[in-house]
C-alpha cells in the first residue's frame, strides 16, 4: 500500500513539474498568432451597419427594395471585376490539368510525381508541373494521348486542330452545411429504444452517412463567347464573339459570358490555388474566396456613405464639369457619351471611398444570393444572406440569382447601389461578370512542417 501511495505521489509531482498553467484556465499554449495580410488585388471593407434597400421612390413598383438596417462583418473585396486575363488563368489551368493527366497515362515518370519530398509514396500521384507540355505535339505517343482534348476531325473548320472548349471541365467538391445543420431523424432506420431521443437520433435530412453531405460538381469553365450574338441577334457583334475573350487587346476588360456556376467554380479554384501555396509556406490556417452576398455587395458599393444612391455618393451621374462618371446607357442611347460604348477597361473611372472600381455600370455582377422578391422580409439582419443551391431539376424560378451594379447597356436606375435584378444561374450574358470577396481572417503558421507543407502539390 505504501508503495502505491509513493507511486501516485511521484506521478502527481511529475505532472505538476511539467505543467505551466498552475492549475489555472489559460487556454492552449504555443499556438501561432495569425498574420493580418491583405490579399493581392483586394481592398478592405470595414465592418459596419447600413440601411439596405432604396430610400427613393420605387418607380417600377417592384416592392423588393424595402429599407432595412443590416449589420455586416468586415471582408476583403476585389477592387475590380475579374478580367479576361485573370479568368483565362483559370481556363488554362483546367486545360493543362487535363493534358497532364492524359500525358501521365502514357509517361507517368515524366508527368506525374508518385512520392512526396520526404520519400513517402503518395496514395494518388500528382501532377509534375515543372515538366512543360509540348503543345507542338512532336512526340507521336504524346500527340495521340492529347487527341481527346481537341475537336474531333469531323468537326474542324478548314481541318485546323483546335482545343475543344467542351472538354474543359473543372471538378470540385463542397460540403452542404445547410443540410448538415438540420435536425431531422434518420429515414428508413429503426433505432433501438435506448437511442431514441438521444443525440444520435438527430441526423441531417434523413442521411445514413455524413459523406452524403459532400457534393460533387463538374462545371465547364469556358465562357459563352457567343453571348454577344444571342443577346443582340440583330446587331453586328461578330468581332466581339471571336476576339473579346481571347485577344490580348481585351486582357484587362471584365470577363463576360460567365454563368453563376462558373463564377462559383472560379472562386473554389482560386481558394485552392492560394491555400496550396500557403501550405508550401508552412501555413495551416487557410483562406476562402467566394462571391459576395447581396448585402455585402450593396454595402461595399455605397463606400461608407449610408444613403448613397450611387457609389460616388451623390444623387447625380455627372460630375461638376458635366462629365458622366460611369459606363452605362445614358440619355436615349448615345452609348459613347460616357466614354464607353461596350465594356471598358477595368478601373477606367474613379473608385468609391472604399477603393472599389466600377461598382456602378461597366458590367453587372453575380452575387451569392438567390433572388426572392421578399427576401428582405425573412432574411436575418446580421450578415444577411438568402441562398439556395438549385439543381437542374428545379424550376426556373428557383434558379434565379441576384445580380447588382448595372452594366454598359443599362439605364441609370439599374446602376444605383440599391437596385436589385436577377439572371438565371446557367445563363452567361455579354453584360454580366463578377468579383470575389474573402472573409476577414488572417493566416496562421502550422506547427508541424511535415503535415502543413507539400511543395509538390498544385
Amino acid at each position: 500500500m505504501k508503495r502505491l501511495i509513493l507511486l501516485a505521489s511521484l506521478a502527481i509531482l511529475a505532472v505538476g513539474c511539467g505543467s505551466t498553467d498552475n492549475g489555472e484556465l489559460i487556454g492552449v499554449q504555443g499556438r501561432q498568432p495569425f498574420e493580418d495580410m491583405q490579399p493581392y488585388g483586394m481592398v478592405e471593407v470595414p465592418q459596419g451597419s447600413y440601411t439596405m434597400g432604396s430610400s427613393d421612390e420605387d418607380i417600377y413598383s417592384t416592392y423588393n427594395l424595402q429599407p432595412k438596417t443590416i449589420q455586416l462583418n468586415s471582408f476583403w473585396m476585389d477592387e475590380t471585376e475579374i478580367t479576361n486575363n485573370e479568368y483565362r488563368q483559370f481556363v488554362y489551368w483546367v486545360r493543362d490539368s487535363i493534358a497532364y493527366k492524359l500525358l501521365g497515362d502514357v509517361n507517368p515518370q515524366k508527368y506525374l510525381i508518385e512520392v512526396d519530398q520526404y520519400g513517402e509514396e503518395l496514395p494518388n500521384p500528382i501532377i509534375n508541373w515543372s515538366e512543360k507540355i509540348d503543345w507542338e505535339l512532336k512526340n507521336v505517343d504524346e500527340r495521340d494521348a492529347l487527341d481527346p482534348l481537341f475537336v474531333p476531325s469531323e468537326e474542324r473548320f478548314y481541318n485546323k486542330k483546335q482545343l475543344d472548349a467542351r472538354k474543359l471541365n473543372y471538378e470540385y467538391f463542397w460540403i452542404d452545411y445547410v443540410t448538415a445543420a438540420k435536425k431531422e431523424h434518420y429515414s428508413g432506420i429503426e433505432l433501438s429504444p435506448e437511442l431514441k431521443g438521444s443525440s444520435f437520433a438527430g441526423r441531417p435530412n434523413g442521411l445514413k452517412n455524413r459523406k452524403e453531405l459532400v457534393k460533387r460538381e463538374v462545371i465547364n469553365v469556358y465562357p459563352d463567347t457567343l453571348a454577344w450574338m444571342h443577346d443582340y441577334a440583330y446587331s453586328y457583334n461578330d468581332n466581339l464573339t471571336r476576339n473579346y475573350f481571347s485577344h490580348p487587346a481585351y486582357d484587362d476588360y471584365p470577363v463576360v459570358g460567365i454563368t453563376y456556376r462558373q463564377a462559383k467554380a472560379f472562386s473554389i479554384w482560386r481558394t485552392f490555388m492560394m491555400n496550396n501555396y500557403l501550405e508550401g509556406q508552412g501555413y495551416s490556417r487557410m483562406e476562402e474566396f467566394r462571391l459576395p452576398t447581396e448585402a455585402e455587395w450593396e454595402y461595399a458599393a455605397k463606400g461608407g456613405a449610408p444613403g448613397a444612391a450611387y457609389p460616388w455618393g451623390g444623387p447625380y451621374v455627372r460630375n461638376g464639369k458635366g462629365c458622366f462618371i460611369a459606363n452605362y446607357k445614358p440619355m436615349r442611347g448615345n452609348y459613347d457619351v460616357d466614354g464607353g460604348v461596350l465594356p471598358v477597361i477595368v478601373a477606367h473611372y474613379a473608385p468609391n471611398d472604399f477603393g472599389l472600381y466600377d461598382m456602378a455600370g461597366n458590367v453587372s455582377e453575380w452575387c451569392e444570393d438567390s433572388f426572392n422578391e421578399s427576401s428582405y422580409n425573412f432574411a436575418h439582419d446580421l450578415n444577411q444572406f438568402a441562398g439556395y443551391q438549385a439543381t437542374d431539376e428545379d424550376s426556373p424560378q428557383m434558379k434565379r440569382k441576384v445580380i447588382r451594379g448595372g452594366s454598359w447597356k443599362d439605364q441609370k436606375h439599374f446602376i444605383q447601389t440599391a437596385t436589385r435584378a436577377y439572371e438565371y444561374q446557367d445563363s452567361g450574358k455579354s453584360y454580366l461578370g463578377f468579383r470575389c470577396v474573402q472573409s476577414y481572417l488572417g493566416r496562421v503558421r502550422g506547427d508541424n512542417p511535415k503535415t502543413s507543407s507539400n511543395v509538390y502539390k498544385h
